[in-house]
């Protein structure tokens, strides 16, 4: 049965139709937010699931190329440096290919439909790998057994534990699997329903409730990024460091919008406050108060870049003072 998301513009709503009374689901994920309980992350990777040959390479690389277990649906473990032919020549994906191609030359200008979803279920550094991979097996089993074929992988080479699932987009009753904002915040809030099965502490909150106003980058560029190769944050990291040279930084035109959001963010947890007081929950009512008081400034894009800059050139003044002289 689906958990009940924690609606923060629903409680904090005016006039008719204003909540009154919070559900013990909705507390207890008050309870997690509050306490920063480590949130569950699921991403759809965008590219490369129109083709078979993409889809045989990317199947390849979840596996490491025969050195990672792949596991399927039917609970079978594969092993090898063929899994990725072997699952595409198994899941029939040549013939779905060829099917989409004769309909988009029926039917001009269209792009074409994915073979596969490339979904990618996380945790923060520390999490138990076995226990997110264990929590993906049972998600998994029920939100797709015997309706969509799917192979999986759990990966540890980077800090945080994650698990790359393949999913193959035409079900087995000749239903096509279409993701949209709502599946993922639903699957999200699953993912973390099976965490916690397995006793371990996960959450999934929106980032706005959480107060978090980091804008988003694509995967491209978020992986970029982490290993210093991103071309955009470094041309963003320029045009701040010269603004800041100029004296001063050009304030972005988000900067009023977000301010404003934040401002009605603080109005639906005051909300919440009030109606946990009302049902005799004044410790957690503290909390939430706590919580948004402790909620970070609101900064734009820019503004995180230059924090980060004048945080650097602070380290390395003290370090420079610090140094013997020579």
């Amino acid at each position: 049965m689906s958990e009940a998301m924690f609606d923060l513009v629903s409680v904090a709503r005016r006039g008719p139709g204003r909540r009154d009374k919070l559900s013990p689901s909705e507390i207890a994920q008050i309870a997690r937010t509050t306490r920063q309980v480590p949130e569950a992350m699921v991403k759809v990777l965008p590219k490369g699931a129109t083709t078979s040959r993409a889809v045989k390479r990317h199947l390849d690389y979840i596996g490491r190329h025969g050195e990672l277990e792949l596991e399927t649906d039917d609970g079978t473990r594969l092993h090898g440096d063929d899994v990725g032919a072997k699952l595409t020549d198994e899941w029939d994906l040549d013939i779905e290919e060829d099917r989409i191609q004769s309909d988009l030359s029926a039917s001009r200008g269209r792009a074409p439909a994915k073979l596969v979803h490339k979904l990618i279920f996380s945790m923060p550094p520390g999490t138990s790998p076995n226990g997110v991979l264990a929590a993906v097996r049972n998600f998994a089993r029920e939100e797709f057994a015997l309706k969509h074929r799917y192979a999986f992988a759990l990966h540890t080479d980077e800090p945080h534990p994650h698990v790359h699932v393949v999913v193959k987009a035409m079900g087995e009753h000749g239903q096509r699997l279409n993701i949209r904002k709502e599946t993922l915040r639903e699957w999200r809030s699953q993912f973390a329903r099976h965490l916690r099965d397995q006793g371990i502490a996960a959450n999934a909150t929106p980032r706005f409730v959480r107060g978090e106003t980091r804008l988003r980058m694509s995967d491209g560029i978020y992986r970029a990024s982490t290993r210093d190769r991103s071309t955009y944050m470094k041309e963003r990291t320029q045009t701040v460091a010269h603004e800041l040279v100029q004296g001063g930084l050009k304030i972005e035109l988000t900067k009023a919008g977000m301010l404003r959001t934040r401002g009605e963010l603080r109005h639906a947890w005051k909300a919440v406050g009030d109606i946990l007081i009302r049902q005799q929950q004044p410790d957690l009512a503290r909390q939430v108060k706590q919580f948004t008081d402790r909620m970070p400034p609101v900064m734009t894009e820019k503004e995180a870049i230059a924090a980060q800059l004048l945080e650097r050139a602070r380290l390395r003044s003290e370090r420079d003072r610090d140094s013997p002289s020579r």
